[in-house]
C-alpha cells in the first residue's frame, strides 16, 4: 500500500468511525447515512485510490476541477455530486458528468440545467439548496434561496425534463439567526425536508454537515454528508 492510500484508509476509517458512532447516539442504523468525499483541489489518482478503498460517491464545487477529474476516472462506478454554487454558463458541461447538483437556488438555473440534461440525454437528480441566512425571497452568501423559495424551485424542477428532484441541501451559515448553532440549522432543514415531502414524496434526500459538524447532522436526521479536510487532508491554498 502506498502512503497516500495509506493516509486515506486511516482518515476514512477514522471518519466512519465518528459517522458510525453518530448515528448509534442518534439511534439510526448506518446504512441510514451516505458519505460524500469532496476531492477539490485533490487529483484524479487520489478519487482512483478513494475509490480502492470502498467510497462510492465524490462531489466537487467547482467544473474546472471536476469536468477533467471526471473523464479521467470515467471507468470507475461512481456518483458524482456538484455542490459548488453554479453559474449557468457552466451547465452544460456539469450536466456531462454529474449525477446530482446539489446547488439549485433559482429557476433560471433549473431552465438551464434542464435543456442541458435533455441535450445530454441524461436524467439529474437536484437538490435544492436552502439558505438558512437569506431573508424572504433573497438569496444566501454562500448560495441557496431563503426557505420561502423552495416550493417554486421544487415545482420547477419536477416540471422539467431531464431533471428528478432528490431533496434538500444545506451549508451552515457563517452569518445570522444560525451562525455558530449547527445542530438548530440541520434541525431546522430536516422541518423544511419534512414540509417538502408532504408534496414531493420522493425528494427525501438531506445533504448536511462536513468535516467539523457531520456529528450535528446525523444527529438531525440528513441522509448524506459531505467530508473533505478529514478525508483527504488539508487542503492546499488555491494561487
Amino acid at each position: 500500500m502506498t502512503d497516500r492510500k495509506a493516509e486515506l484508509a486511516a482518515n476514512l476509517a477514522a471518519v466512519e468511525e465518528r459517522i458510525a458512532a453518530a448515528c448509534a447516539a442518534a439511534g439510526r442504523a448506518r446504512d441510514e447515512v451516505t458519505l460524500i468525499v469532496v476531492t477539490k483541489t485533490y487529483p484524479a489518482s487520489d478519487v482512483r485510490l478513494l475509490h480502492e478503498l470502498g467510497v462510492r460517491h465524490m462531489a466537487e464545487n467547482r467544473d474546472q476541477d471536476a469536468a477533467p477529474k471526471a473523464v479521467a476516472c470515467a471507468d470507475l462506478d461512481l456518483t458524482w455530486h456538484f455542490v459548488g454554487q453554479l453559474q449557468t454558463n457552466k451547465v452544460r458541461s456539469v450536466a456531462g458528468y454529474a449525477d446530482v447538483v446539489q446547488s439549485i437556488d433559482r429557476v433560471r438555473l433549473i431552465t438551464a440545467l434542464s435543456s442541458a440534461a435533455v441535450r445530454a440525454g441524461r436524467e439529474l437528480g437536484c437538490l435544492i439548496q436552502v439558505a438558512l441566512d437569506a431573508d424572504s425571497g433573497g438569496r444566501g452568501e454562500r448560495g441557496g434561496v431563503a426557505p420561502d423559495g423552495i416550493e417554486e424551485l421544487a415545482v420547477a424542477v419536477e416540471r422539467s425534463p431531464g431533471l428528478r428532484l432528490d431533496g434538500l441541501m444545506t451549508v451552515a451559515p457563517l452569518v445570522g439567526a444560525y451562525a455558530g448553532r449547527q445542530r438548530a440549522a440541520f434541525a431546522r432543514l430536516m422541518e423544511f425536508s419534512s414540509d417538502l415531502r408532504t408534496g414531493h414524496p420522493a425528494a427525501n434526500m438531506v445533504s448536511a454537515g462536513m468535516s467539523a459538524d457531520l456529528e450535528e447532522a446525523v444527529a438531525a436526521g440528513a441522509t448524506h454528508v459531505r467530508v473533505g479536510t478529514a478525508v483527504l487532508g488539508v487542503r492546499p491554498r488555491l494561487g
